[in-house]
């Protein structure tokens, strides 16, 4: 499985703890920036990130910013993604599950490393169910334009 990544300076040290664990864990991913504490844009790494899943060069996405929400609604924007920002493992396994999310936010003033990190690891060991929310899906994919 491969993975891109994206964060803004608010989130680039827990992003830092995350590509830690994927190295960790033999998963192979893309650092789409930031690449330090400066200042930045969220939505110039969110819109990366979500652009190499959307394109299929990548199957999951791990967006950080301090909230996770300004990230996420950026990850959003491109047509084929499902980002839900997710602040417990539960959550995670449950976007994973009903609604097929192709990435993960996380605010990275809310959450420390090691929820992060389980969240992170549910997200990616958790299957698609199928069935009745396969059907929900693509009525939440038919929306965008």
């Amino acid at each position: 499985m491969k993975i891109a990544l994206g964060s803004d300076h608010g989130g680039y040290a827990l992003k830092c703890d995350i590509i830690k664990l994927l190295e960790s864990k033999g998963y192979e991913y893309r650092d789409f920036g930031c690449y330090s504490t400066e200042s930045c844009d969220y939505p110039d790494f969110g819109e990366a990130a979500a652009r190499a899943v959307a394109s299929g060069e990548y199957d999951r996405g791990i967006v950080i910013c301090t909230t996770g929400i300004g990230i996420s609604i950026a990850a959003n924007k491109v047509r084929g993604i499902r980002c839900a920002r997710c602040a417990d493992p539960l959550e995670a396994e449950m976007t994973r599950r009903h609604n097929d999310a192709n990435m993960i936010a996380i605010g990275a003033g809310f959450t420390g490393k090691n929820l992060a990190e389980r969240m992170v690891e549910v997200f990616l060991t958790t299957e698609f169910e199928g069935g009745r929310h396969a059907r929900r899906v693509e009525k939440m994919d038919a929306i965008q334009p």
